[in-house]
């Protein structure tokens, strides 16, 4: 398992494109901005122009359906970047970003990153990878939604989540700034009473640990049994 976040791929430090030291002078830098809690950053049909990258907080990446029901698609935190389709040729977001918390967000324009990858060959290759991922991660949860219980797709949230965000300490797991039932509810299309009532059980029974600070897997071969 990886325990690394999105901040480093391919020997490219993300954080560090979205450093003014390193734009001065280019016409074309980082604002960063402050987003209350509940703040829309951009929504469908807005134009695309912009790539960006989570300095502290909370952001929802969702859209509705066609019922009006909101879809949420990913729940993303600090050193995560979003926004990236505006450097793919998409003139508009088809999708809504929303501050979850208070959050600080960098934000960089999508032409001045095209600029920058046709310089550094690394760099386009990490978006590549992080659109790839993202593509493939939205076609795991279609698979199990449509095939696997609500248990079953709760446990697979948490196991996807050490595999990203995870820090192994000892034998154990932890992942900082766990995010709340009613979200991993959203996440995985079940109620925040399947959720919380799932995870009181494998506390109960020594598979792990929380609080809303931290999600913390005791025995992570355990919590893997449960889905095969």
């Amino acid at each position: 398992m990886s325990s690394q976040t999105i901040w480093y791929l391919e020997n490219i430090n993300v954080a560090d494109i979205f450093c003014d030291d390193k734009l001065k002078g280019s016409g074309d830098g980082v604002v960063n901005k402050k987003y209350e809690k509940g703040a829309i950053i951009y929504q469908p049909d807005q134009f695309a122009d912009s790539i960006f990258l989570i300095r502290s907080g909370k952001v929802k990446i969702g859209s509705q359906g066609d019922s009006g029901k909101e879809i949420v698609k990913a729940i993303l935190g600090p050193g995560e970047v979003f926004g990236e389709r505006s450097i793919i040729g998409d003139h508009m977001y088809n999708d809504s970003a929303i501050a979850v918390d208070d959050s600080e967000i960098s934000i960089l324009s999508s032409s001045r990153l095209k600029s920058m990858m046709k310089e550094h060959n690394g760099l386009s290759l990490f978006f590549m990878k992080l659109m790839g991922s993202r593509v493939l991660e939205m076609e795991q949860r279609l698979e199990s939604l449509i095939f696997k219980d609500s248990r079953t797709r709760i446990v697979e949230y948490l196991l996807n989540l050490i595999d990203k965000k995870g820090q192994r300490i000892g034998y154990e797991w932890v992942v900082r700034n766990f995010i709340t039932h009613q979200e991993i509810a959203n996440l995985t299309a079940t109620s925040r009473q399947s959720v919380t009532t799932l995870l009181n059980d494998l506390r109960n029974e020594g598979v792990l640990t929380f609080d809303r600070k931290r999600l913390l897997i005791r025995n992570l071969d355990k919590l893997k049994r449960l889905i095969v």
